[in-house]
């Protein structure tokens, strides 16, 4: 005869696997990078005479393993993807190169609210969203119309059951204005709210905000920059990165919210310091159970170098602490210039709070936090 199970072990057992699964961690690991630029030199120096293309994988051969040993990639698309005739400041175009480069190098998503994104108008803005389209490369910021505002803003990351709602903004256009149907995210209080209130209906673990503030060349945050992070941060705005400023401004990370002022530049030919260099901002997400919180935080420090090479200059990102302790394949100037950066750039981060940077070191196994040589990030 068979024996019978009381019901109650089996409610027990329930219990029990569900308790387990409701304590179950996942983490999801982002990266952020400034304004991606396009002036006149860097789209000359991507054009090759002979196959008469353009080219700017060299820009990101550097840095792309620091994309691709994250789950997203961010940065901040700072230019139109408008077609002929290429041209840069101060009504940008790029090749349609700078995209595919940007995507084979690991960027994940493109955000394109700023202040060049209608700098050729309406047929600018919808054909750089075209473009990201084409590539399967997500973005938010700008619209073509309200429906595609309705559905790519806020846009949704998921990934190991953590769900993430990303906002962009920008606090003008140059005064070009924006052509109906098309849709710009302006830093406007209503429509921040009217935002944040979409995302959280999605129920997100975290929301984060990039946006497109401050005064050009500043390497402090001003009244206004803190005043919008205040606001996000009461409106339950979890992350907020900041971009425009050309220059690195100081990172804040609280225990419920983080704040990077202005990721300075990515790639560009400004080469006035500090414009020369930016930041990449890396974020761990751990989830357990019900509850998502910012669990580790660093930084890269990043330079543009721009050699002379058979008479044309090109462009590449490097991360500082890779290069700093020996020229490798620059020249001492470079080198120096380099070092300068990384030493302007700790400068403006000694006013930062609860993050560290991450150093790379050929004896060590790879990418690893200052002051824990145990924590391994990324392989060279």
């Amino acid at each position: 005869m068979a024996h019978k199970v009381p019901v109650i072990v089996f409610i027990v057992l329930a219990i029990s696997i569900h308790s387990l699964r409701s304590q179950e961690t996942s983490k999801v690991s982002l990266v952020f990078m400034g304004d991606v630029m396009g002036h006149g030199t860097q789209i000359k120096s991507a054009f090759n005479p002979e196959t008469k293309q353009y080219s700017y994988d060299g820009c990101f051969k550097y840095v792309s393993n620091i994309f691709e040993d994250a789950d997203f990639a961010i940065a901040n698309l700072e230019v139109t993807l408008a077609g002929p005739p290429f041209e840069g400041y101060p009504q940008f175009s790029s090749p349609d190169a700078l995209a595919v480069a940007m995507k084979d190098a690991g960027i994940d998503v493109m955000v394109t609210a700023n202040n060049h994104c209608v700098d050729r108008g309406k047929q600018g803005l919808e054909r750089t969203i075209d473009v990201l389209d084409s590539l399967h490369i997500p973005h938010t910021g700008t619209f073509k119309d309200e429906t595609e505002n309705q559905r790519n803003n806020p846009l949704l990351l998921q990934k190991n059951g953590i769900k993430i709602a990303v906002i962009n903004y920008t606090y003008g256009t140059n005064g070009i204005p924006v052509t109906k149907p098309n849709v710009v995210n302006f830093l406007d209080k209503d429509v921040i709210v009217r935002d944040i209130k979409k995302a959280k209906n999605l129920k997100p673990d975290k929301i984060i905000a990039f946006v497109h503030w401050g005064l050009e060349y500043q390497t402090l945050p001003n009244a206004e920059q803190k005043m919008f992070n205040d606001y996000f941060k009461e409106n339950g705005v979890d992350v907020v990165i900041g971009s425009h400023p050309h220059v690195l401004q100081p990172i804040q990370y609280e225990k419920d919210h983080f704040v990077v002022y202005s990721l300075g530049n990515f790639i560009s030919n400004q080469r006035t310091a500090p414009r020369d260099g930016g930041v990449i901002i890396r974020l761990e997400l751990t989830k357990t159970g019900n509850k998502t919180e910012v669990s580790d935080a660093g930084y890269y420090l990043t330079w543009v170098h721009t050699p002379l090479v058979n008479g044309k200059k090109e462009f590449m990102i490097l991360p500082v602490t890779a290069f700093e302790r020996e020229a490798q394949f620059m020249d001492q100037e470079a080198y120096e210039r380099l070092q300068e950066y990384g030493q302007e750039a700790r400068d403006i981060y000694k006013q930062n709070t609860n993050i560290q940077e991450y150093f790379f070191d050929k004896n060590l196994p790879g990418w690893v936090r200052v002051g824990d040589q145990s924590i391994v990030i990324s392989q060279q």
